[in-house]
């Protein structure tokens, strides 16, 4: 079976920054593209010049020169990737759902402005709305990420089993030649003894399980949020600093750290331009 990625496509330089990682994972991991633009703003408006030529919107023509040029592009850069395009009318949401559904995509890379940490990607944007529905795993893309970078990748993680199946996922995207560091937020004040037992338990399943064996951890304790006023959030952050990692995998379930995530107030709280890829995928 072929692997495949989709990138929605609005010719923007979001977009086009999405574009440009997703050939640099295509090059290292041997995937398609399927770029995607999608007419939302106007009903039926690519059917209509399929169907009925006399009434093709020039805007129909605009994006089909503008899908040209980026293939032109990637061509040039990545002759080595594979890329098919797709156009389609209506909701974006819902036509990536549709899509992901009778296509089998290993992620949706989407670029987004990460302006603010996590709030582009949570709060009212695109990307959630393609996340919440859709069961393929979404890859965003901050403008900043000119470069696809992989040494690092962090999982948040709370000993289920739910994070073994999202890790496996990134691995499909990524394989498995990076260093894995387990993020735990301590909001409980469990004693670190304890916490450290559950890790020498957990590391081999995740070896055994995934195949991955550079792996460390780290535990941000309930000191932190007193001493410095911080929320759940804010210590994800301070460990994507310190910890130099390239990429957040973050976990959907109904039991995760994703929902203290996007119950706080993200857009106040994770402005502190941590700008780097985030891997949304449901356990």
């Amino acid at each position: 079976m072929t692997n495949k990625i989709i990138i929605p496509v609005d010719f923007s330089e979001y977009s086009q920054n999405a574009i440009e990682v997703g050939c640099e994972i295509a090059k290292q991991t041997y995937h398609d593209i399927d770029l995607v633009h999608i007419f939302t703003d106007h009903t039926n408006i690519y059917h209509n010049a399929i169907d009925t030529p006399d009434l093709i919107d020039p805007r129909v023509g605009m994006a089909k020169r503008d899908m040209q040029q980026v293939i032109s592009r990637i061509i040039g850069q990545y002759p080595q990737v594979n890329i098919n395009t797709i156009f389609r009318d209506g909701n974006l949401y819902e036509e990536i759902k549709k899509l992901t559904h009778s296509n089998s995509y290993d992620a949706i890379v989407m670029g987004t402005k990460g302006s603010s940490g996590l709030d582009a990607l949570l709060i009212g944007s695109n990307m959630y709305d393609v996340f919440q529905n859709s069961t393929t795993p979404v890859l965003a893309i901050p403008l900043n990420s000119k470069k696809f970078k992989k040494d690092k990748v962090g999982l948040l993680c709370n000993f289920k089993d739910g994070e073994i199946a999202v890790l496996n996922q990134a691995i499909k995207v990524f394989n498995t030649n990076f260093e894995l560091i387990l993020i735990h937020i301590n909001t409980n004040n469990t004693p670190i003894s304890s916490i450290d037992k559950q890790f020498e338990s957990f590391i081999p399943r995740v070896i055994e399980e995934t195949g991955i064996d550079n792996i460390s951890y780290v535990v941000k304790n309930q000191s932190f949020f007193v001493q410095y006023k911080e929320n759940i959030s804010s210590a994800i952050d301070s460990v994507i600093a310190d910890e130099l990692i390239d990429i957040l995998l973050v976990t959907k379930s109904k039991k995760s750290l994703f929902r203290q995530i996007t119950s706080e107030n993200i857009v106040k709280k994770m402005a502190y331009q941590i700008k780097i890829p985030k891997f949304f995928a449901r356990s």
